[in-house]
């Protein structure tokens, strides 16, 4: 069966009513979680995944992956409306997007980032589609030395591009690394770590350190700062100008190119693609005096390449078993959780499930759509909600869901000595997302070294002598040079303005 009939038969899956409604559940959820600073899809997805034990695997993907990239629109709203951000990759839309709106034309903004994103994210779900069963094909090629080189190029793309610190993301990478290694060896069976408590000897869990990390934490900086934000702008005329249609189009092409190929690199973000498609879109304009102070262009393409990257993203998690941000690698865990494995058989054994996602995302593109444009100063009010109201409510719903993990409350403890960790992290300027993609893929790349060490009679050098095995390992020692090059530049020129001073 091809793609197409694949598509249609994941269509039929996906449009059955329970399966709509979780995805609408998904994408709104997602939607309110954007416009809350602070929270974003990470925090949401973590807390949130308790919730989808009893259900059917096809649906609770459904709805976790419509958190996913109903946050990243959620985010643009708050942006333009009240400048502040609802999640990290929107932080760039506020430096034209609010501009837009002090001249009355929030609408523009929202308009241009709403078509943008279901454009890009449409494009990156085809690209899926097509590019997905192919790279899963190809991915059978690969054994123990190839997925252990990937995973080992994928981590050191987080060390590097993650954080203003290579010192910093490297102490977060070990970090992950060790609390990885709690439990027991999945190879000999060794206890390592467990401190003779029986409750580490199956490890920690993922779900409950990202709940601490990423929601409690949130919820911790959150009290620090209980000021309400400024009154949303009103939202009227969606469109631009006739002249300014060329130009935001071709922005919206470019941000769609540049979403999508980041997406398929490891290790990368959703921050990385909005700051390029910025970049670039300020060094090719004629006039770049015009950014910072209200430039259409400004808004469509980084919001096109966030929503791109988001599709884009999940095709090395589907094809590979390999997370690129935080958000995926606890889709990956859910997806565990469910009895299912992601990688390259996974399009085989599982047609079913893939392709209903896929076709899923069609359809929770189309109402993100819907409930962006007409709806969106509705989603700003929700913005001015009082933090002394809704941490409480947020924080319950972390409790219960820790405890719903294995019904215990040493899960609930876990999560709060984990939020006390992240809030100490983000307070150090430490990023978090190092530990989360170092935790989930130590055990993974654990066995997939000791199984090459037995393939190799001991020979590592062996790693060398596979092509695909050896590329990687070459560029994961390109991109460790360029980032400690870059680390000893920063600290150079920084250094230098301190002596002036």
């Amino acid at each position: 069966m091809d793609a197409f009939s694949q598509l249609i038969a994941g269509f039929e899956t996906a449009l059955t009513l329970w399966n709509l409604l979780y995805c609408l559940i998904g994408v709104t959820v997602g939607m309110f979680v954007g416009v809350l600073p602070g929270l974003g899809p990470t925090t949401a997805t973590a807390l949130l995944i308790p919730i989808t034990f009893g259900m059917e695997p096809v649906s609770a993907i459904i709805m976790l992956a419509g958190i996913y990239y109903g946050g990243m629109y959620g985010g643009t709203i708050t942006s333009v409306l009240i400048n502040t951000p609802g999640e990290a990759a929107s932080v760039i839309t506020c430096l034209d997007g609010h501009p837009l709106a002090k001249q009355g034309r929030a609408g523009v903004a929202l308009g241009v980032a709403g078509i943008g994103s279901f454009i890009g994210g449409t494009v990156s779900i085809i690209g899926l589609a097509l590019i997905g069963p192919a790279l899963a094909e190809f991915a059978l090629r690969f054994g123990p030395p190839e997925f252990f080189s990937l995973m080992s190029f994928g981590l050191i793309m987080v060390i590097g591009l993650m954080g203003k610190s290579l010192v910093r993301g490297m102490i977060a990478a070990f970090l992950g690394l060790t609390l990885s290694l709690i439990g027991m060896d999945p190879v000999s069976g060794a206890i390592r770590f467990t401190f003779d408590q029986p409750f580490l000897l199956n490890g920690l869990d993922l779900v409950t350190v990202a709940m601490g990390l990423f929601g409690l934490s949130e919820i911790l900086i959150g009290m620090e700062n209980l000021a309400t934000s400024e009154r949303p702008a009103k939202v009227k005329g969606l469109l631009p100008e006739r002249s300014e249609w060329k130009g935001t189009a071709n922005s919206i092409g470019r941000g769609t190119v540049l979403g999508f190929i980041t997406g398929l690199i490891p290790g990368t973000n959703s921050v990385i693609p909005t700051m390029l498609s910025y970049s670039l879109e300020k060094k090719i304009a004629k006039d770049p005096s015009r950014f910072g102070k209200g430039a259409v262009e400004g808004v469509a393409g980084p919001e096109t390449a966030n929503n791109a990257y988001c599709g884009s993203a999940l095709i090395p998690l589907f094809t590979l078993g390999i997370p690129s941000s935080p958000t995926i690698a606890i889709l990956l865990g859910a997806f565990i959780m469910h009895g299912l494995t992601p990688g390259p058989v996974l399009f085989q054994t599982n047609p079913n499930f893939v392709w209903a996602i896929i076709a899923s995302m069609f359809i929770g593109n189309l109402f993100l759509l819907i409930m962006n444009l007409p709806m969106a100063g509705m989603w700003a009010k929700i913005a001015m909600v009082p933090p002394k109201l809704l941490y409480p409510i947020i924080l319950i719903i972390s409790v219960l869901g820790a405890y719903t993990v294995n019904n215990d409350l040493w899960d609930v403890g876990v999560m709060f000595v984990f939020g006390i960790v992240g809030y100490v992290m983000k307070k150090l300027d430490i990023p978090m997302a190092p530990i989360v993609l170092t935790f989930v893929l130590s055990k993974l790349m654990e066995s997939s070294l000791l199984q090459s060490y037995k393939l190799f009679e001991g020979d590592l050098l062996q790693f060398f002598h596979r092509p695909i095995s050896a590329t990687l390992l070459i560029l994961a020692f390109i991109v460790l040079i360029f980032s400690v090059t870059a680390e000893i530049k920063n600290r150079k020129s920084k250094f230098a303005g301190d002596v002036e001073m």
